[in-house]
């Protein structure tokens, strides 16, 4: 009895420890989670406005959008390789000052071209804590509360994304859509501040390599930029040449990876761990299908359905707050009960949601929207906590930044083919003119297309996340 009790009370102390340790650890990252969250679907809520100011056209207007995925994509592989040898709170404290250093750039942004080089940079600054962030949390809590936090750290990624339109829209009617960014800046100063004073290394396993893989960077930054800005330009023949070229680019840094004894990733987590692999498509798979709906609907609603961006983003609100309601209890949940079965019924719920949105018109009432995107919002919130769960669970702790970083990659991968996507329909559809003067029976189909291609895009993530394999086994496993 003494001995249990002694091993009790150590465990408690244990428990405490980490708990002090963590908790500020958890606050900063769910600080920046908030922030780049935040200005993303509030930035979507404002389009419309800059648009105005700028006179952008609707592919100009994607590409504020678009540019900042497009920075996050393309340093977050990097970021995790670099937090993996360096120290994960070293490049957190950089990310948090390019972020917001940057958003003061676009506070100031003399026009739409300045403002698209600041958001890139923004988009800099969040890969960079993005990726250590994760990599911060489950290394500073022990393993059976890995869930818990992760939840609670989506819980404020859905918090930004559900406060955004609201106090986005509002923003934008009463103070101008510059507001947004002022906002960010003060936000991330106050964080910056915080992370100086008390965010510290915390005790794991890293890489000892001091090498790193530049011509690896280069293939992968290279075929990604390619690719993305090639698919503005279709359907001419430079937009296919681009894609072509950044296929062939990005096929090469497959095959360097496999064989660079230094690697930005290891090909080994998707060629030889299943688990990782269905999860991090799956990943793939609902993020491009389900990003597009803010960015659409946030154009609908001020074009159609006429409302104001205060009225259109307390319409959007309700498919964010729900992630944001279930997201830590179903993250707390899916460290007691496989997180495959709710991760699948997540991808096929948000498929659904997709499909209804496909159908509707300049005449669907209002509370209909909102109920489809309750029905979404509780769709994601089923699957990204345990998702997430299942990544960080079926890698070694040597190897968290990397699968932080693949998995983060993932979620930008996904949004930027979807607003790669929407850019395409648009380029097809509108070609130079601005949204408000494209016609409404225009913009209607144009959405409705790419609404179901969205849906069509989702059915595959129902596969991957029901075969992807069984998390509690691995772990029972590996503990033999």
């Amino acid at each position: 009895m003494g001995n249990s009790d002694s091993l009790k009370s150590q465990q408690s102390k244990t428990e405490q420890a980490h708990f002090s340790n963590g908790l500020p650890i958890l606050l900063m990252v769910a600080a920046t989670s908030f922030l780049g969250t935040f200005l993303i679907s509030s930035v979507n809520i404002a389009l419309p406005a800059i648009g105005s100011d700028f006179s952008f056209s609707a592919v100009g207007l994607s590409w504020i959008v678009t540019s900042f995925l497009l920075a996050t994509a393309l340093f977050m592989l990097p970021a995790g390789a670099w937090g993996d040898r360096y120290g994960s709170s070293r490049l957190f404290k950089m990310g948090l000052l390019i972020f917001t250093l940057s958003s003061l750039f676009c506070w100031l942004a003399p026009g739409g071209w300045w403002l698209i080089a600041a958001r890139f940079l923004q988009g800099v600054g969040a890969a960079f804590t993005n990726t250590t962030g994760q990599v911060l949390l489950v290394s500073s809590y022990p393993a059976h509360k890995r869930g818990q936090v992760l939840g609670i750290s989506v819980s404020a990624v859905y918090a930004g994304l559900a406060l955004g339109p609201l106090l986005g829209g509002i923003l934008t009617l009463y103070a101008g859509w510059r507001s947004l960014f002022l906002i960010a800046s003060l936000l991330g100063f106050a964080t910056l501040l915080l992370t100086l004073f008390r965010l510290k290394e915390p005790v794991r396993k890293r890489s000892h390599s001091s090498q790193s893989d530049a011509k690896g960077t280069l293939f992968f930054m290279g075929g990604l930029t390619a690719l993305v800005y090639g698919s503005t330009l279709i359907p001419s023949i430079t937009g296919w040449s681009l894609m072509s070229g950044a296929l062939l680019l990005l096929w090469f840094f497959w095959k360097h990876e496999k064989r660079t004894e230094h690697p930005l990733f290891e090909v080994s987590l998707f060629t030889h761990n299943r688990l990782f692999t269905y999860s991090s498509l799956s990943a793939l798979i609902n993020y491009t299908a389900t990003f597009a709906i803010v960015f659409f609907l946030s154009l609908y609603l001020q074009k159609i359905q006429g409302l104001s961006p205060r009225d259109a983003g307390a319409v959007i609100i309700t498919q964010p707050l729900m992630m944001t309601l279930f997201s830590p209890v179903v993250g707390r949940l899916s460290d007691r009960i496989e997180p495959r079965y709710f991760a699948t019924a997540g991808m096929a719920i948000c498929s659904s949601g997709l499909a209804m949105l496909a159908l509707i018109g300049s005449q669907t009432p209002i509370w209909v929207i909102i109920a489809i995107l309750v029905w979404v919002g509780l769709g994601f919130g089923l699957f990204s906590s345990p998702n997430m769960n299942t990544i960080m669970g079926s890698v070694v702790q040597s190897h968290y930044g990397q699968a932080s970083g693949l998995a983060a990659s993932m979620r930008v991968f996904g949004q930027i083919i979807s607003m790669s996507v929407v850019t395409l329909l648009f380029t097809l559809y509108f070609g130079d003119l601005t949204v408000e003067a494209v016609e409404e029976h225009t913009f209607l189909t144009t959405m409705r297309i790419g609404f179901f291609i969205f849906a069509l895009i989702g059915i595959p993530g129902i596969f991957f996340s029901y075969n992807r394999g069984d998390l509690r086994v691995k772990e029972k496993n590996d503990k033999r």
